[in-house]
């Protein structure tokens, strides 16, 4: 169990002071002192190794299953002696290109805050430190927990969406570039861009409903003065689903566009096709007139007759080539 517990402290009156290693002293002890919390953190915990903070804590079992089994949409969840939030929180790898996201669940009850942390990418030790060094925000118990981890991922996701933007741009340009891009590694960059933005909107999209919620009352366990913070969490929240949502737009208007620059490549492609076939099918066709051996044709006993055909055929081929230039087909 050491080893789950990232972290364990009792917070008094927004101070910390170490947790005792039974979870049941300290959560009597903080609720014995009116004025504290206790706040444990949990990183991948088993089974086995969670049911003794379900048993001290009383967490309902359809959170701690959700808990424990990962891999759940954002949500708030509403129980007797609990409040149960999930967040996804994102990654971007900007050398490989790709959005990973882990996963941050929070139970929030009577003068405690249980963090369970599944992957990578959860901000709880800069979160824990920021709100360690703002005592005045840390007081105010178990909801300025939650907020303060909310924050911290919604924020991470603008910061996220400021990437990608960056990266979006760079797509644009290369494959609108004159020269024009590779089409088959254009076009799979494309798509990888969209599973990217995908993997964002499944982690920003569905925590609308449970920010929108935080920000009204009747949510227990919550402050009400609490609220007017939610509703700025919200507003960066709606700004990172916007972003998502342009950036869905924009690769689609992107695939789009470059299927039909690649139509038109084809087709110039078709035209220069055509036209060097053009001329190539005027000489061979004098030519196979002539190379039917028929004994009474035009021109068979003249001198000048051989080097009259070759002027003929190279003056059809002239003839047609400034055609096809003048029209833009070469």
């Amino acid at each position: 169990m050491p080893g789950v517990i990232v972290d364990c402290a009792i917070y008094r009156d927004g101070r910390r002071t170490e947790g005792t290693a039974d979870f049941s002293d300290a959560l009597d002890e903080a609720r014995a002192a009116g004025d504290s919390f206790l706040w444990i953190g949990l990183h991948e915990p088993t089974e086995k190794e969670f049911d003794l903070v379900t048993s001290e804590f009383g967490l309902h079992p359809l959170a701690v299953e959700d808990a424990l089994t990962a891999h759940q949409r954002p949500k708030l969840e509403v129980y007797d002696d609990s409040l149960f939030m999930v967040l996804k929180p994102v990654l971007y790898d900007d050398a490989a290109d790709t959005v990973t996201t882990g996963e941050l669940m929070v139970f929030v009850g009577d003068s405690f805050v249980v963090t369970v942390r599944h992957g990578e990418g959860a901000p709880l030790a800069q979160v824990r430190q920021r709100l360690e060094d703002e005592p005045e925000v840390l007081k105010h118990g178990p909801t300025a927990v939650m907020y303060a981890v909310c924050d911290a991922v919604v924020d991470h996701y603008l910061e996220v969406a400021a990437e990608l933007q960056v990266d979006l741009e760079e797509l644009e340009a290369d494959v609108f570039a004159p020269t024009g891009a590779d089409t088959k590694n254009a076009a799979a960059q494309i798509y990888n861009f969209k599973r990217q933005v995908v993997e964002f909107r499944r982690a920003a999209g569905p925590l609308a409903e449970p920010m929108l919620r935080l920000t009204g009352p009747g949510v227990p366990f919550v402050h009400e003065h609490a609220q007017p913070f939610f509703r700025d969490v919200n507003d960066h929240l709606t700004r990172a689903n916007e972003y998502v949502e342009g950036f869905d737009r924009l690769l689609s208007d992107i695939l789009g566009a470059h299927l039909a620059q690649m139509g038109v490549r084809q087709n110039n492609d078709m035209r220069k096709i055509s036209a060097w076939a053009a001329m190539a099918a005027v000489p061979t066709m004098i030519a196979g007139v002539y190379g039917m051996n028929f004994d009474h044709m035009p021109e068979l006993t003249t001198v000048w007759g051989y080097p009259s055909v070759l002027i003929l055929m190279a003056g059809a081929v002239v003839l047609l080539y400034r055609t096809f230039k003048h029209r833009g087909w070469l």
